[in-house]
């Protein structure tokens, strides 16, 4: 658990007192919290964040080209494709070209 100074913002640090009970105490500053014996916790629940789907979410595949790909599952035998080029690598790397069968839905990328 880190605690921090009120007055200055600066990370409290921990040492014995005087009078043998433990205190927190600012580095920076003449602020200190006497800790009396008793058990110091706080938990705080986290809410995890809504993620942003880089490949577009449900919309990604609207309005896409397609070409000739065949289709990687042998089952399906599809020779068209969706797709469309995302930049996902550094600058000096090829785009990556994700693929949609047209017949099947499979979905795959090519680098």
């Amino acid at each position: 658990m880190l605690s921090f100074c009120p007055y200055c913002a600066n990370m409290l640090l921990i040492s014995p007192a005087d009078d043998g009970c433990n205190r927190f105490y600012c580095p920076t500053c003449p602020y200190e919290f006497k800790i009396n014996g008793f058990q110091m916790y706080d938990r705080k629940n986290l809410s995890r964040k809504e993620v942003d789907d880089v490949l577009g979410g449900d919309g990604a595949w609207d309005l896409v080209d397609q070409t000739a790909a065949q289709c990687p599952i042998d089952s399906c035998g599809g020779d068209k494709a969706y797709f469309f080029q995302l930049q996902i690598r550094s600058a000096d790397e090829p785009m990556t070209t994700f693929y949609k069968c047209v017949k099947c839905s499979h979905q795959w990328r090519e680098n």
